[in-house]
C-alpha cells in the first residue's frame, strides 16, 4: 500500500485513479452525497462578499481620517480554501489553491500602488517590509525579506522562491512558473503553471524535467521539527 505523498504523486498524474491524503475525511463524498456542492460555493462567494463590504467600510473610514496620507495598507489572508477541485475541501494540501493568499500592500504616494506583481513572495516577508517601509533599524536572523524593490519595480527580476510546508517534511517551492512538492516518504509532484495553472499533469515522473527538479529542491528547508 503506498503512503499517501506516493499516492497523491500517482493519482493527481491519473486523475482517474482513487484520491490522495488531501480527501480523507471523506468531506467531498459528505458534500455530493447532500447535494450541498452548490450550496457551499455559494455560500462561500457570499462570505467573500460580505468580507469585501467590511474591508471597504474599513477604507472608506481611514480615508475620512487623518491619518490617510501616512498609513500603509496591508491586506492578507489565510490559506487558500478548496471548492471541490480534485475531490479536495478546505486547506490541508500543497498545491496551489490551498497554499496561495491575497496579498495587497499600498503605500502612500506609492509609485506602484494599484499594479500586479507575478512574483513568488510569502507571509514571512511582510515584517522585514515593514520594517523597511517605516525606516526602523534592520533584524537578525529574519527568514524574510524585504518586498520593498517590489513595490517600487513589480516586474524586476525576482530569483527568491516561495517555500511552503504542511506537516513534517512535506514541503511545496514555487517559482513563477513551477511548483515543486516533495513528501515525507520521497513522493514528488512537479507543474509547470505556464501550461498548466490548475494543476492537473504532475511532471515529476518525466526524466526530461530531473534538471528542474533538481534545481528546485536546492530551496527545500536544511532543518525540519515534529512538533511535539
Amino acid at each position: 500500500m503506498p503512503t499517501f505523498g506516493q499516492k497523491l504523486a500517482r493519482e493527481v498524474y491519473d486523475p482517474s485513479g482513487e484520491r490522495n491524503f488531501a480527501t480523507l475525511g471523506g468531506d467531498h463524498q459528505n458534500v455530493v452525497a447532500n447535494k450541498q456542492w452548490p450550496i457551499a460555493v455559494q455560500a462561500y462567494l457570499a462570505t467573500i462578499s460580505f468580507a469585501d463590504a467590511q474591508i471597504g467600510r474599513v477604507l472608506d473610514a481611514l480615508e475620512k481620517s487623518k491619518h490617510a496620507e501616512n498609513t500603509i495598507i496591508v491586506l492578507w489572508g489565510d490559506h487558500g480554501w478548496h471548492l471541490g477541485e480534485k475531490d479536495h475541501w478546505r486547506k490541508h494540501a500543497l498545491w496551489d489553491v490551498s497554499t496561495r493568499t491575497p496579498l495587497i500592500i499600498s503605500v502612500p504616494d506609492g509609485a506602484s500602488n494599484g499594479q500586479l506583481c507575478h512574483r513568488p513572495v510569502s507571509l514571512i516577508d511582510l515584517y522585514p517590509t515593514l520594517i523597511d517601509l517605516c525606516g526602523l533599524p534592520e533584524r537578525d536572523g529574519l527568514d524574510g525579506q524585504s518586498l520593498n524593490p517590489l513595490l517600487e519595480s513589480p516586474t524586476q527580476n525576482w530569483n527568491r522562491p516561495a517555500v511552503m510546508t504542511f506537516g513534517f517534511k512535506n514541503h511545496a517551492i514555487q517559482t513563477e512558473r513551477w511548483r515543486y512538492i516533495r513528501y515525507v516518504d520521497g513522493g514528488e509532484e512537479l507543474y509547470d503553471h505556464s501550461k498548466d495553472p490548475n494543476e492537473w499533469t504532475n511532471l515529476a515522473g518525466n526524466p526530461e524535467f530531473a534538471a528542474e527538479i533538481k534545481r528546485l529542491s536546492v530551496h527545500l528547508p536544511k532543518t525540519n521539527y515534529k512538533a511535539k
